[in-house]
This record gives C-alpha cells, sequence and structure tokens, in this order.
C-alpha cells in the first residue's frame, strides 16, 4: 500500500513510519525539514509547508498515495485544506485527533461545573464551546488560537467521496516526549526526594496514558485496515491509574526508595490552588479498536517505562521549570509538610 504521512518527524510521528514501513508498506513523508530524525532509508521525503499543501498537488498525484495520514491537523483550515488537496487521489484520510473534544475537558478545565461519567467511549458528549486553548497564556505544544480538534473530525468524517478515520489519542509518552511527562516526578526521584506530596484529590484522579510506540502501533493498524473506514478510534493503555499509583509505578522502575504521600488540602499553604478541577477524571475505554482491528500493546508496562525514563535521563529538558506540573511544591514546602507527616 502507498502511504502519505504528513508531519512524520516529530514524537509520534518516526514510530509510525517505521511500524509502516516494517509492514511493508510503501511510505513518503511530507514535513517542513526543521527536525532532524532518522527514518528508513526507503520512505520519500517531500518538503513544504502544510499551509502551502495545495501546491503540492500535482507532486502528491505522482506518488498517489491509497490512504493520507494527517499528523498535525490542528484547525478547521487544516482539514479542508486536506481534504481539497487529496479528493480525487487518495482512497482515504486518517487523522489524529485527542481526547480533549470531550466535555470532560471543559470541565477539568473548570468551563463547566457538571461531572461526567467516565470512561468514555467514542460516542460521549463532546465539548459545547470550541477552541480550548485560546485563553490560556501558554498554549499545549504552541498550538495555534484557532486549535480544534472537534472541527477538524467535522470536517475529515464529512466527505463521502473520501471517507475519513480519526483517533483520539490519550496523553502520550515515550523517547522523543516533547512534554516531558514523566520528567517532573523523575526529577525529584532522581534527587532523592524520600517522598512526593500530593493533594489528595491529585492522588486519586486517573487518566488515559499510552506509550509511544504501541500508540503508533495502533495508528499503523487503522491505516492499513479498510475496516477502519468512517470508524472513529480511542487508543490508550488497558489499565488506568491514579496519579498516586502511576508515580509509584514510575519509582519502582528508577529504583526511587521514596514514596508518594497524599495530604488533604487543608495541609498545603492557604495560596496553593489546583489549576484543574481534578474532580472530573479523564479517561477512555479503547475496547473498539482492541475487538475490531485487533490492537494490543506492542510494548509491556515495565518496558515502556524504562525506557521512557532512560530516554528522560539523557535527553532533560533545557530549561526544566517550563515542564514543572503546577500541583508538585516547592521542596521547602514539601518538606514542612512531610515534618509533619509520618513516612
Amino acid at each position: 500500500m502507498k502511504i502519505l504521512v504528513i508531519g512524520g518527524t516529530n514524537f509520534i510521528g518516526p514510530p509510525v513510519v517505521r511500524r509502516l514501513c516494517g509492514m511493508g508498506h510503501e511510505v513518503a513523508v511530507f514535513h517542513r525539514g526543521k527536525s532532524i530524525v532518522e527514518l528508513p532509508s526507503g520512505v520519500h521525503r517531500i518538503l513544504g509547508e502544510r499551509t502551502h499543501l495545495e501546491e503540492f498537488k500535482n507532486k502528491f498525484q505522482e506518488i498517489s498515495p491509497q490512504v493520507v495520514l494527517d499528523m498535525f491537523a490542528y484547525t478547521e483550515q487544516d482539514a479542508r485544506t486536506l481534504m481539497k488537496t487529496f479528493k480525487g487521489i487518495a482512497q482515504r484520510v486518517v487523522a489524529i485527533s485527542s481526547m480533549d473534544v470531550y466535555r470532560v475537558y471543559s470541565v477539568i478545565l473548570g468551563r463547566e461545573s457538571n461531572v461526567n461519567l467516565v470512561p468514555l467511549t467514542e460516542d460521549s458528549p463532546l465539548r459545547q464551546e470550541f477552541y480550548p486553548f485560546r485563553e490560556m497564556p501558554n498554549r499545549p505544544l504552541d498550538a495555534p488560537v484557532d486549535y480544534e480538534k472537534i472541527l477538524v473530525e467535522r470536517v475529515v468524517m464529512s466527505d463521502p467521496d473520501l471517507p475519513g478515520t480519526i483517533l483520539r489519542l490519550p496523553m502520550v509518552y515515550g523517547p522523543g516526549d516533547i512534554r516531558h511527562r514523566l520528567f517532573p516526578y523523575l526529577q525529584r526521584m532522581d534527587d532523592n526526594r524520600p517522598a512526593i506530596v500530593l493533594e489528595e484529590s491529585i492522588a486519586g484522579w486517573r487518566g488515559s496514558y499510552g506509550y509511544v510506540e504501541n500508540v503508533a502501533y495502533a495508528i499503523a493498524l487503522a491505516v492499513c485496515d479498510q475496516r477502519a473506514k468512517g470508524r472513529i478510534y480511542h487508543v490508550a493503555d488497558a489499565e488506568v491509574f491514579s496519579e498516586a499509583e502511576r508515580i509509584t509505578r514510575v519509582g519502582k522502575v528508577a529504583r526511587w526508595q521514596g514514596k508518594v504521600v497524599s495530604v488533604s488540602k487543608d495541609k498545603l499553604p492557604v495560596e496553593w490552588k489546583l489549576p484543574v478541577n481534578t474532580q472530573q477524571h479523564w479517561f477512555v475505554d479503547s475496547t473498539r479498536i482492541r475487538q475490531e482491528l485487533g490492537y494490543k500493546e506492542v510494548v509491556p508496562p515495565e518496558e515502556a517505562l524504562q525506557q521512557t525514563i532512560d530516554w528522560e535521563r539523557t535527553h532533560p529538558p533545557e530549561e526544566p521549570e517550563k515542564f514543572a506540573e503546577p500541583w508538585l511544591l516547592d521542596y521547602v514546602t514539601e518538606d514542612a509538610i512531610l515534618a509533619k507527616e509520618v513516612l
């Protein structure tokens, strides 16, 4: 099968490209050329900006991909340009989406108050308010102000002449993670902190995660399997842990001798405030992709954590303070709380 990947050179993209090539497919990658990444030798590279996607239509016709995988359709306009460019060329489009499309995300951000039931299915209610990052001073991944995966999904799934597939991803971790999701905790472990203090609602909060190689395998399955046409899938680890359990598992693999300590809010400084509503959990049911496409994790949990920890230790962020979770306390405050707790 001929496959074109748009934006396959950051974090999740390279494992997807390697997986597709390993499955015997002919892969081309359209990207800006700003990321230095090693891809299989047979991969055809096309350099260009996605804002100029339509200008490469003749080139795409030469390649004649059967499926186009768009890793970075962030806005409605991105999706419209995508569909316009490949209509009449490709047989199907696969677009990467996010768990942030659900109403629960608005509850987590404090923009809606009614807590929703979890786990989420692919049919759970979506947000009623668009553009979740518009009011954020520091938008995740430097997303544009008009970032909106709900609108991306609508466009991709609305053209019967160019069928679509949507993959809603969880919080993804692993080597190459530009968000450095494990770093704030691993830094404390490597600093030999005796404990990591969490407010009790954070300690008990549960969200869906996925290891990058497993997520890449799920994406590859959806790209290659015609049964995915017109379908929306969740991709996430089968097991869901509380934040305290997750950190404890990381600590065990990292050989940390400390422990996670959960404390009530009244034991924290009066000025301390949660930036999110942790009464709302954020995890999904990934049964559909497992049953329909035969997906299962290809990297077991402990190996996934070990590979991530090894990478984080050898690739720490240049500005660690940018990756500090807002609910983690400074060491002085944490020590004062720990002095009153029994470790």
